[in-house]
């Protein structure tokens, strides 16, 4: 994916991301509503922010900074000033927002894509499927990104890119199917034991039955995708939608033409990789060289 990657005295319970919000994003206005809500019960209370994050183990400037908007609060910082405060459960019940706002937009916007589709297929030419990864393997790669990403910028991209593979736990199950450049299998991203993770995390879904992972190898003449990576998705309404991902532009297409130009591409390399069974074979083969 295109997504982008994410950062305190008692601030080091830090309940997420202190991050600029892009200015297309509609979170901002849900958290900053959250902390407003938040300031009005603590002062109804007659507390100060210093006594209310004594009181639930926080900071008085996180207190300040959720109440601000500025700062996303975790679950259990919802959870203990709805206690403290007594709010009768109004500020826990804000939990589900918080948590949808917590990932970019840019993440949110594909994760509603992928839960509404009945079949999806992906290429990944330059690094293993976002909705493939395991956390450690998308950590390595968001560390590698330029400018720097900070640890809790990272924290935020990580748990996005996460939340996403609920997809493999939809029921009905839609049909998921990968194809794998062989160089995104060999790449030691974040070290040998990362990468034998990953290989291993890749065994582990390729064994759902409704998952098919194939791979690409490296020596194969014919390859219909050399055009990158994109992703297919049929969606319950009987449409399709593709995205196309590069660099800093993840872009969504719509237009019936371009669908069926990637809906062909992709039946092209799925039908020039190796099967999903070989692929097994394959995989376990590098996974016993690394």
């Amino acid at each position: 994916m295109a997504d982008e990657d994410n950062r305190g005295n008692g601030d080091n319970a830090a309940d997420g991301p202190d991050w600029e919000f892009d200015v297309e994003d509609d979170s901002g206005a849900v958290i900053a509503a959250v902390g407003r809500q938040i300031r009005l019960w603590r002062e109804a209370a007659g507390l100060r922010a210093a006594e209310l994050g004594t009181a639930i183990g926080y900071g008085e400037n996180q207190v300040y900074k959720v109440e601000a908007g500025k700062r996303i609060p975790k679950p259990e910082f919802l959870d203990k000033a709805d206690e403290v405060l007594g709010a009768g459960g109004k500020i826990a019940a804000m939990k589900q927002d918080v948590a949808e706002a917590r990932y970019p937009k840019k993440v949110r916007d594909v994760a509603k894509l992928e839960s509404g589709a009945v079949e999806m297929g992906a290429y990944a030419s330059d690094v293993v499927d976002g909705l493939l990864q395991t956390e450690e393997y998308a950590r390595a790669l968001y560390r590698e990104r330029r400018p720097l990403y900070t640890e809790d910028q990272m924290d935020r991209l990580v748990a996005g890119r996460m939340a996403r593979q609920s997809v493999f736990e939809r029921r009905p199950a839609p049909l998921l199917t990968f194809v794998q450049e062989e160089a995104t299998l060999r790449r030691p991203t974040g070290g040998k034991m990362v990468l034998r993770r990953q290989l291993e995390h890749l065994l582990e879904l390729s064994a759902l039955r409704h998952v098919e992972i194939q791979v690409m190898p490296t020596e194969t003449e014919e390859h219909a995708g050399l055009a990158g990576s994109h992703r297919v998705l049929k969606l319950s309404d009987g449409t399709a939608v593709g995205l196309n991902e590069v660099q800093l532009t993840s872009r969504l297409i719509a237009d019936p033409k371009e669908v069926q130009i990637l809906e062909m591409r992709y039946g092209l390399v799925r039908s020039q990789a190796l099967t999903p069974r070989l692929s097994r074979i394959f995989i376990t083969k590098l996974l016993g060289e690394t």
